[in-house]
């Protein structure tokens, strides 16, 4: 009888199957360490590589993939804690210090997180502060825009009121005024509102009873104030002598003791004399030689003045004033031209003498004295422009009394012309 074959036994060790090759997968899928970049995920990154669960799956490949979902999972709650506490750690801090963080990111580390080169920083503040200076230099020059358009209000404002106070001519003030002569008048303007700004300061001083080196001061600084003003019709009557010499710059009271564009030098020490008492014998003396020479003076370039103007005339009536055409005509204007230039001279010349006198009394008299002399002096013509302010606004009822008094007397008058109408 054969003997019946042994049965093959299958080593299943040696032949690996597909689940054992899916469990080794697994297992070294859950040891491989997680990606470089993915260090703070969101949520466990081997949670989204996981495989499906397979039904052919071992117990052993099961527990392993647990377990390693479990340490993800804690190591990634883990990290999501330490985020969220220092979270709340940055939130507590205060504002201040988080600004001075944000401050010292963005001035001394750029975005990259590099620091940054000394150079750098130094280049960087120079910039700032060159910045500031230029807002400074902005503010500045805003500034002085402003201030040059009150200025140029308060000049408008000026001749304004010198219009307004006869300064011009009547029916359209300025209209026939040169631009040298616009021109004197408006610093005229600004050195009558300086002259009453040193004249309170110099009576301040004298009130207050300074000493005499102080109070000198004060009074070469008021002498040459009215230095300034002769230089300033120096000029003007080169430009436009016949603006100076006709008054028109001044106020109508002032027009009435006008020579030759301004006060007489006699005249004004008569009304000085009084006001500065008491006098030394010498003093006496020699104000009274001084008013004789300004008088003599006076009648000199008035004498030469008066010559002119006849001259003048008889150029100009020279001639046929009735042949219209007389060729003779522009030489005549010509010839009349360069006689009016010696116009200019007399003023200048005047002036001259206004300004010796007034050096003259500076040197006669004490410190104490000459300050009064122009405090004297500055008062006498602040009252004969406030006289012309008076007579410029008065009411109109004074005004309809003046013509009706005017109309009385031209109507009184007729019958004592009428009684003599036959001789």
């Amino acid at each position: 009888m054969a003997p019946s074959p042994t049965p093959l036994l299958l080593q299943t060790s040696s032949f690996p199957t597909a689940a054992t090759t899916t469990a080794t997968a697994t297992t070294a899928t859950a040891a491989r360490p997680p990606p470089t970049l993915d260090i703070f995920p969101a949520w466990p990154m081997r949670s989204l590589h996981a495989p499906k669960e397979c039904s052919n799956v071992t117990a052993d490949s099961t527990d392993d993939s647990e377990s390693s979902s479990k340490n993800n999972s804690n190591h990634s709650s883990d990290q999501l804690g330490a985020a969220a506490n220092m979270a709340s750690q940055f939130e507590q801090a205060s504002p201040q210090q988080q600004l001075q963080h944000k401050n010292m990111a963005t001035s001394s580390t750029p975005r990259t997180g590099k620091a940054l080169d000394p150079k750098v920083i130094r280049r960087l503040a120079q910039n700032r502060e060159a910045a500031r200076k230029s807002r400074l230099r902005k503010k500045a020059y805003i500034q002085q825009l402003e201030s040059c358009k009150l200025k140029l209000s308060q000049m408008e404002q000026d001749m304004q009121r010198a219009r307004s106070q006869g300064l011009f001519l009547g029916g359209a003030p300025g209209a026939n005024t040169s631009s040298g002569a616009a021109m004197f008048d408006v610093e005229y303007a600004r050195w009558l509102d300086d002259h009453s700004r040193r004249l309170a300061e110099l009576n301040g001083a004298l009130h207050a009873h300074l000493a005499d080196g102080d109070l000198r001061a004060i009074v070469d600084d008021a002498l040459t104030h009215h230095d300034e003003l002769f230089q300033l019709k120096a000029m003007a009557a080169k430009s436009d002598v016949f603006h100076l010499i006709t008054g028109v710059w001044t106020t109508p009271a002032e027009r009435c003791f006008l020579w030759m564009g301004g006060f007489r030098p006699s005249d004004l020490l008569k009304t000085l004399l009084p006001q500065l008492d008491p006098l030394t014998e010498q003093q006496v003396v020699s104000i009274c030689n001084l008013q004789q020479s300004s008088q003599q003076a006076e009648e000199a370039l008035s004498q030469g003045l008066e010559q002119l103007h006849q001259s003048l005339a008889d150029t100009m009536s020279g001639g046929s004033l009735i042949d219209e055409a007389n060729m003779s005509f522009m030489s005549q204007m010509a010839l009349a031209l360069s006689k009016l230039a010696n116009l200019e001279g007399f003023v200048i010349q005047a002036d001259n003498l206004r300004q010796q006198t007034l050096h003259q009394m500076h040197r006669i008299l004490t410190v104490r004295q000459a300050a009064r002399c122009f405090l004297a002096i500055g008062e006498y013509h602040n009252r004969l422009r406030a006289l012309s302010s008076l007579w410029a606004s008065r009411p109109r009822e004074i005004l309809v009394n003046d013509e009706g008094n005017c109309e009385e007397i031209s109507i009184a008058a007729q019958p004592s012309q009428s009684q003599f109408s036959s001789f």
